[in-house]
């Protein structure tokens, strides 16, 4: 076992969403990402099987997917897809995000 304080540790860049891997392992991996307002992760793919949880730990900012879809996204709120689907985030505040990967890519 082992414990993490996510807010403890990840930081914000005003440089671009910043990036702290959590766990990884050969069966999934966990990221946090932390984004200032404006800040995205574009939308993009991976050519493999697998799922994946994009999960709002804090702030507001949208999912965005493929043709300009967007959903509204606040603390809280997960988003689940396949890793093959079109997916990014965009923030509108502040934004803390934990994102975790099955299987790792």
């Amino acid at each position: 076992m082992k414990k993490i304080n996510i807010f403890e540790t990840g930081a914000f860049s005003d440089k671009g969403m910043s990036r702290n891997i959590l766990h990884d392992s050969p069966f999934f991996k966990i990221i946090n990402f932390n984004f200032r307002p404006g800040q995205t992760m574009p939308i993009h793919s991976h050519d493999i099987e697998g799922e994946l949880s994009i999960i709002i730990l804090d702030g507001e900012g949208e999912f965005l997917g493929k043709d300009g879809y967007s959903i509204p996204a606040k603390k809280g709120d997960a988003l689940i897809s396949e890793i093959r689907e079109p997916h990014g985030i965009k923030a509108i505040t502040e934004l803390r995000v934990i994102v975790t990967i099955a299987p790792p890519i």
